[in-house]
């Protein structure tokens, strides 16, 4: 039997647009959890960047950007300085930003101290890249989520689209397909599923489904620890 320590931890990873965000907010609103978007932080990161008039290559000052971040995660909103940016940081120009800015070791390691700051009682719901592999090995229940490039694409058309910004089919799926590529092949920290990972394959589920089937996945552990 495996002995862990509260606060319990459900990571919940997998590749952009997959709807692991979604599901992560469902989830951790259903259980009284706080949430981690660490893919937002990224975001965040860049954003800030951007506004600042930093290169995303100039590593050192991404850094320190990056490890003095303000943020507030709640079930509907992304707090930057008490500022909302829920929908700002989702334009496509930041999420590319964020995805180059993520492969640099220093920023990685800045964020890693913030992350491990939003572990509270009674749990955490974290959702990103490596939340399982790196950011939370030891976390009571693991889930891997995916759907395919085509499902993501759609998603984050119909998303964009419903938040009044500019959308193009073909560039999203191109822009997916690159992101994967860079996101499962850098050397550090690179997607992949954690060891002993629940697979959520979503491309025909809904977003109730997927939430339903973390719940029971956990209430299993829970009876398991």
């Amino acid at each position: 039997m495996t002995t862990h320590h509260s606060p319990v931890v459900i990571t919940i990873d997998g590749p952009t647009a997959s709807g692991k965000g979604t599901v992560a907010s469902r989830v951790a609103d259903a259980l009284g959890f706080a949430l981690l978007d660490s893919g937002a932080l990224y975001r965040l990161t860049a954003i800030s960047a951007i506004n600042a008039g930093i290169a995303l290559t100039d590593e050192p000052a991404l850094a320190h950007l990056a490890g003095s971040l303000e943020v507030n995660f709640t079930a509907d909103k992304i707090l930057l300085s008490g500022k909302d940016v829920t929908d700002t940081i989702r334009a496509e120009e930041v999420g590319v930003a964020a995805s180059k800015i993520a492969v640099l070791p220093a920023v990685r390691a800045a964020l890693v101290d913030l992350q491990h700051r939003f572990l509270r009682a009674p749990g955490l719901v974290a959702d990103g890249r490596d939340m399982g592999t790196v950011i939370f090995p030891d976390a009571l229940l693991k889930v891997f989520l995916t759907a395919s490039v085509e499902a993501r694409a759609e998603r984050r058309y119909k998303q964009l689209i419903g938040k009044g910004f500019p959308a193009n089919m073909g560039a999203l799926l191109q822009d997916l397909s690159e992101r994967d590529a860079r996101d499962t092949q850098r050397a550090l920290a690179p997607l992949k599923p954690a060891e002993g990972a629940h697979m959520l394959e979503t491309s025909s589920m809904t977003i109730e489904a997927a939430v339903a089937q973390v719940l029971a996945w956990y209430r299993e552990a829970v009876q398991i620890k």
